[in-house]
C-alpha cells in the first residue's frame, strides 16, 4: 500500500533505537524525508549510520538533544524548521517504589516525557495549521491507562500525553491536521532485553511476566516495534484523515475495556 508519505518531512523524537527507529525506518522506506534523534551525538550517528545501511541508501537524517535540557530543545527546534509530521516518540521509565520517587525522579520524567512533546508540538502546530496539514502523534502506552504500581511516576506521565493529545486535536477542528495518541503495550525494545534476568530463557521470562504483570494481555507476548511502527506509519500518512483526536491501542489487548 502506498501511504503517500513521499516527501514529507518528519521528525521522530528518541529514535535511535525501538519503536521510534522503526517507526522511522518504516516511514523511510515510504521514501519520507526523516530525522531521527536521540540524546547524544554519538548515538544519532550510529543510529543515521545502521538506518543507512539497513536501506541500502542515504535514507535519514539525524539531530541531538537531550530533552531534560529545555535549552537543548529551543536549539533543535531551530535546526529543525518545519516538519509535516511530528512523532513525541522520547521517553525514559525505571522501575521504582512510590515511597522512593524523589522530586528529582517527577521533575526528570516530566520534563522528557510530556514537556517534550509540549515544546515540540507548540513550536509545530501552528505551522501546521497555518498550512492545513500535517500530523502530530504521540507514543503513549497502555501503562497511562493500566497505571503500573511499580512506576506510577511512568504511568502519570504517560496518561498526561492522552490529554495533551485530545486537547491539541480540538485546536485543529475543521482543518486537514490531525493530533492522535498511539498506546503501544509491552514490546521487545531494548528496555525489555534489559530487564531480563541473566540465565533466564526469553520464552520462560515472557511466560511468567503475562501471569504475573499483564494478565489481561490476550495475544500473551511483548509487540515487535515493527508492530507499533506499522500503526504509527498509517497514522501518519494522509490516509488517516478522518482520525482524530484518537488513543489507538496496539497494546495485545492488555486494557481490558470495550472503549
Amino acid at each position: 500500500m502506498d501511504l503517500k508519505l513521499t516527501g514529507k518531512k518528519v521528525f521522530i523524537s528518541g529514535s535511535t533505537k525501538g519503536i521510534g527507529y522503526a517507526t522511522a525506518k518504516t516511514l523511510a522506506e515510504e521514501d519520507a524525508r526523516v530525522i531521527i534523534n536521540g540524546r547524544t551525538r554519538d548515538s544519532v550517528d550510529e543510529a543515521v549510520k545502521r538506518m543507512n545501511k539497513d536501506l541500502d541508501r542515504p535514507a535519514v537524517m539525524g539531530l541531538a538533544c537531550d530533552f531534560s535540557r529545555p535549552e537543548e530543545v529551543v536549539r533543535l527546534i531551530e535546526k529543525i524548521g518545519d516538519v509535516e509530521v511530528l512523532i513525541n516518540n522520547v521517553g525514559i521509565f525505571e522501575n521504582k517504589d512510590f515511597a522512593d520517587i524523589t522530586d528529582a525522579d517527577w521533575n526528570e520524567i516530566y520534563q522528557v516525557n510530556v514537556m517534550s512533546g509540549v515544546r515540540l508540538s507548540r513550536a509545530f502546530l501552528p505551522k501546521m495549521l497555518e498550512k492545513n496539514r500535517g500530523r502530530i502523534i504521540f507514543i503513549s502506552s497502555e501503562s497511562a491507562i493500566n497505571i503500573p504500581p511499580g512506576m506510577i511516576h511512568y504511568g502519570l506521565s504517560k496518561t498526561a500525553l492522552l490529554a495533551l493529545s485530545r486537547g491539541l486535536a480540538k485546536i485543529t477542528e475543521g482543518s486537514a491536521v490531525t493530533v492522535n495518541s498511539i498506546l503501544p503495550g509491552p514490546t521487545k525494545t531494548e528496555g525489555f532485553e534489559k530487564s531480563i534476568p541473566k540465565n533466564q530463557p526469553v520464552e520462560e521470562f515472557e511466560e511468567k511476566f503475562f501471569k504475573k504483570a499483564r494478565p489481561t494481555s490476550i495475544i500473551k507476548r511483548f509487540a515487535d516495534p515493527q508492530e507499533v511502527a506499522n500503526l504509527a506509519a498509517y497514522v501518519a500518512s494522509p490516509l488517516s484523515s478522518a482520525t482524530n483526536g484518537a488513543s489507538l491501542r496496539v497494546d495485545g489487548g492488555v486494557v481490558d475495556t470495550i472503549y
